[in-house]
């Protein structure tokens, strides 16, 4: 069903560029459907169904009472090339979704509320970052605690190589990679400013490198959890700017609050669960063999752990950053607004003194002048 919007004066060329930017979600819910249909015919289904489903599947063996191996109804996945399919597949589902809530729900609010450009383009990306990192933190939370990584810490170095995973695994880092793939097109779609681009590829880039990277050295367990509790936290922040842009202040100004702590404490765990992880768990089951999906060795460990570190300072950095600058910028309009008030308190004293002199002008009092001009009293005249 085609998305509604409102209606132009004037149709934009077919192509052109504001044809495409209108008309994009539509456009790509047909290339989308294509592959849906395509599972409904056998001579297509074997194509099709590397974008829709979910490849490199194991059905797990077991060994019976006459010591026989024979399969189970569990059925685990590893990563391959063929994942590269389902990715595009589902960066595909990410623009139509982000087309979606855009629509029916962010614009309808932003008309309400008559934003700036500015505060506009940061509703809108606050607003989809915000459902983003929701399903994401519940659904990583879900998973978490289906796989006991909570009760047993333990369990996010022992076992390596963690190179099967269960489906709501494999496909939580495949929808991962798809949403954030997504976030360069959308630049183009949603006519972003040339300011702004910058800062919005560089977090992509980062959250693509380090989930990749997790994912194909098979550091689901400890990745996931890095992630669940920094959605959190990100969460947090983007519905506080939403309340602010909203107007609710004294409620965004709680959240941020809530935030500044839970921002710091999310750095220290994360580092914390890094070097548990990489420094100390798993040394204990090091046998390297990258060919079999096993990269436990030294330099991988080190970079991996230098890499999440660097990343935390990185963003402590910033925040520090961030808060002295506002921290500055509030005493300077402190003391613009002293000023202000000082000029204002002199000027009325001067005025008030030229109109005891007979002049309703600015006098300095010290001097006797006027703009730096002796002026003589007017002399009263007597009465007979």
């Amino acid at each position: 069903m085609p998305l509604r919007r409102p209606k132009a004066n004037k149709n934009p060329p077919i192509l052109s560029h504001e044809f495409v930017i209108q008309n994009h979600p539509d456009i790509v819910s047909c290339v989308a459907m294509v592959f849906i249909i395509g599972l409904m015919f056998q001579a297509t289904s074997p194509v099709a169904s590397l974008f829709v489903t979910l490849q490199h599947n194991e059905t797990q063996m077991r060994t019976n009472e006459e010591g026989e191996l024979e399969p189970t109804n569990v059925v685990l996945y590893k990563y391959g090339t063929k994942d590269c399919f389902a990715a595009f597949f589902y960066f595909l589902m990410a623009i139509i979704i982000h087309a979606v809530i855009q629509e029916y729900i962010l614009d309808k609010l932003n008309r309400r509320m008559h934003l700036s450009k500015i505060k506009h383009s940061k509703f809108n990306e606050s607003g989809q970052l915000l459902v983003f990192y929701a399903v994401s933190a519940v659904w990583g939370a879900d998973i978490i605690s289906r796989e006991n990584l909570i009760t047993n810490i333990a369990s996010l170095w022992e076992g390596y190589p963690h190179d099967l995973f269960p489906f709501l695994v494999k496909f939580y880092f495949i929808i991962q990679i798809g949403y954030w793939l997504h976030c360069f097109p959308e630049l183009y779609f949603q006519k972003i400013k040339k300011e702004e681009i910058a800062a919005r590829v560089q977090y992509a880039v980062l959250y693509l490198m380090f989930i990749i990277a997790t994912y194909v050295l098979n550091f689901s367990r400890i990745g996931l959890c890095l992630l669940v509790i920094h959605y959190c936290v990100e969460f947090l922040f983007h519905l506080s700017r939403l309340l602010y842009f909203s107007e609710k202040t004294e409620i965004a100004n709680s959240g941020f609050m809530i935030w500044n702590v839970s921002f710091v404490l999310v750095r220290l765990g994360s580092i914390t669960l890094a070097v548990l992880t990489f420094w100390y768990g798993l040394v204990q089951v090091e046998k390297s063999n990258p060919g079999a999906g096993d990269f436990n060795t030294f330099i991988v460990r080190i970079n991996c752990l230098s890499a999440v570190c660097l990343l935390q300072a990185w963003m402590m950095w910033n925040f520090i950053t961030f808060h002295l600058k506002r921290m500055r910028e509030r005493s300077q309009a402190a003391i613009s607004g002293k000023k202000y008030h000082t000029t204002s308190l002199k000027k009325k004293d001067k005025k008030i003194k030229g109109e005891d002199e007979g002049e309703v002008s600015y006098v300095d009092s010290s001097t006797g002048t006027e703009n730096g001009v002796v002026r003589p009293r007017t002399p009263k005249s007597k009465k007979n």
